[in-house]
This record gives structure tokens, sequence and C-alpha cells, in this order.
């Protein structure tokens, strides 16, 4: 069972979901436990908590926007997916990044946001391999799932049943999309 939820734009959950994307993206300098530039994320096993207050459809490229909603959180959800984290990189650069334009949904001005805020602090590319799970968790929205953050403590009750859940991916595919991110990276 699953405890604990990433809160993230719910277009980029339903790309996870899809098989169309398979990294996040996050910035580096924040509860790095590990010690300054040694990201990892604090749950590499978590469902997938769709948010809509945040998203910018300005800042999805073109053949996804228009399935981006900005609506208010809605009184109840539906968990009906699951990450688990492989892989976690250091971006090297911003040429680096721009060679995976083909790997991503997200428009360069909302790249150039990631990378020039906080820019003492790296970027990382998070590999996450997405699960959709066989029963979806309907939950109420509690106070305490509400607001900006990435990590939501699901209650008792809420929690996600992870078992037997299908891939989004089958592991061939999926390995040799992050060896092909790896490469790009490599190479920028």
């Amino acid at each position: 069972m699953l405890d604990v939820a990433l809160k993230e734009w719910a277009i980029v959950c339903d790309l996870l979901l899809e098989g169309r994307l398979a990294f996040l993206l996050r910035k580096g300098g924040i509860h790095e436990s590990g010690g300054p530039g040694v990201f990892a994320l604090e749950h590499p096993r978590f469902a997938l908590f769709p948010s809509w207050a945040h998203q910018k459809p300005q800042m999805i490229k073109e053949a996804y926007r228009e399935r981006v909603e900005v609506l208010a959180e809605p009184d109840e959800l539906a968990l009906i997916g699951m990450g688990v984290a492989t892989k976690v990189w250091r971006v090297p650069s911003r040429q680096a990044f721009d060679n995976l334009e083909a790997f991503h949904p997200w428009t360069r001005e909302q790249i150039d946001m990631r990378f020039n805020y906080k820019p003492q602090n790296p970027l990382y590319l998070v590999a996450v391999r997405a699960y959709r799970l066989t029963v979806p968790r309907e939950i109420r929205m509690n106070p305490e799932y509400a607001g900006c953050k990435s990590w939501v403590p699901l209650r008792p009750g809420d929690e996600a049943d992870d078992r037997n859940a299908t891939p989004a991916i089958e592991h061939d595919a999926y390995e040799r999309t992050v060896e092909r991110i790896d490469e790009s990276l490599r190479g920028g």
C-alpha cells in the first residue's frame, strides 16, 4: 500500500500514465540529505496525485496544451497511478537539457523558468516508471492535501493499493528510453 503521493500537474500525471513521459523535473537545494548536490527523492515509490490548480497551459507544448485544465482543487479525486523513481540525473547544462526536446511536454519558457529559479541550485531529472493502479483509489480532498506541496502523506484509509499495477511502458521500452535520456544528457 502506498501511503504517500507526489503532487504533480494533472497533465504530467496523464502523460506518465500514457507512457509518453518517463521523467520529472526537480530543483536541487531542498532537503538534500546526502549533502549539497546529492539529490534523492524522499519517497522512491509514490501514488500520483494530480493537481489542476497551478497548471499553466502556456507552459506545455502545443501538442498537449488543449488537454490542460486549470481548476480549483476538487472535493474528491481518484488516485489512478503510481510512480517508481529509478534514476536521478543532475542536468549538466541547458544545452544538455535541450537534447531532450523529444522526451518531454514542457515549453522552452517553462524550462527557462526551472533553470532560472534559484540558479545556484542544479536542475535534476528523475526517471519515473509509471503504473496504472488495478483499482483506482477515490479520496476526499482533506485540508492537509491542499496547497502547493510536493509530498502528500495519505491519511489512513486513503492509501493506494499498488498490488498488480500495470506498467505504462513495458520494461524493455522503458529501459531504452532511460538509456536514450542518459546518452542525450552526456552529449550536452
